[in-house]
């Protein structure tokens, strides 16, 4: 695999945005997460990264343990809404795209075909202008006149909100967790509504007292468990240095809200 220098310069960009490494909800694996919660809170698709969270590295078949677990999100977003963002399969790296067919089919979900690695802005991109040409996930046709204004609806590029409600779930903090983060800072940077927090660093805007309310997404999901040792001693150098930011950052009205976001979309 060719060297990831968006994920190299986004690691180094923690040192001054510590907060891009913080995971919305923290799960072993997906087996966690209760689907039907998170649907039920607004979130309409799923990003999901492949090796160690869905398959065994560089295996295009998911884990059978996932089984249930997976039946269960498919049935839940349905499979145009579900996306697989890897930096093997559908990568520049995976001639001929043989590999993102292949775990296609495997999976039963699109797999993004991308030039540039997670989790470049380029990369977020790809994936906005995916859901945005999905009339599943946007509930209209592609080129659907807007009757209001009388015109076709914005080019992927001004309708941000396209990403807010996405859960974006892996196994890595330095290329998954922060591509979601990344994505809720554009979306803060370019949301012309102002729909949210003008604290470009927040890992989530939603107001602790309102335990109903949706919280603004993309919603980071990090899965700590590993199908298979790789990536040791990264791995290690990761959540250590989530370790110390949690430390350093989070605060009460944080850690309140890291308990409201458990009781709500973890299976009890």
């Amino acid at each position: 695999m060719p060297l990831n220098v968006s994920g190299v310069l986004a690691a180094l960009q923690t040192l001054f945005k510590p907060r891009l490494i913080l995971p919305s909800l923290t799960v072993n694996d997906i087996r966690q997460l209760d689907f039907h919660a998170l649907k039920t809170a607004g979130f309409r698709g799923a990003v999901f990264d492949k090796d160690n969270c869905l398959t065994l590295p560089q295996r295009d078949h998911l884990v059978p343990e996932l089984k249930d677990a997976w039946s269960e999100c498919l049935s839940t977003f349905g499979p145009s809404n579900i996306l697989v963002v890897s930096n093997s399969a559908g990568s520049r790296s995976d001639a001929g795209d043989i590999k993102a067919e292949s775990v296609s089919i495997s999976l039963g979900v699109p797999v993004l075909r991308h030039d540039a690695l997670k989790p470049s802005h380029a990369c977020i991109r790809d994936i906005m202008n995916y859901f945005f040409s999905s009339p599943s996930f946007t509930g209209q046709s592609p080129g659907k006149v807007d009757e209001e204004h009388g015109r076709k609806r914005p080019t992927a590029d001004t309708n941000w909100d396209i990403l807010k409600p996405l859960i974006v779930v892996g196994d890595r903090l330095f290329t998954d967790v922060i591509l979601a983060n990344r994505m809720r800072r554009l979306l803060n940077t370019n949301d012309p509504k102002g729909q949210i927090s003008n604290d470009p660093d927040a890992n989530s805007t939603s107001s602790t007292n309102d335990a109903g309310r949706t919280p603004d997404g993309p919603f980071a999901v990090y899965t700590t468990g590993v199908w298979k040792r790789e990536s040791i001693l990264m791995r290690f150098t990761e959540k250590a240095l989530l370790r110390a930011v949690e430390r350093w950052v989070i605060g009460e009205e944080e850690i309140k809200r890291r308990s409201e976001y458990s009781a709500r979309f973890l299976r009890k």
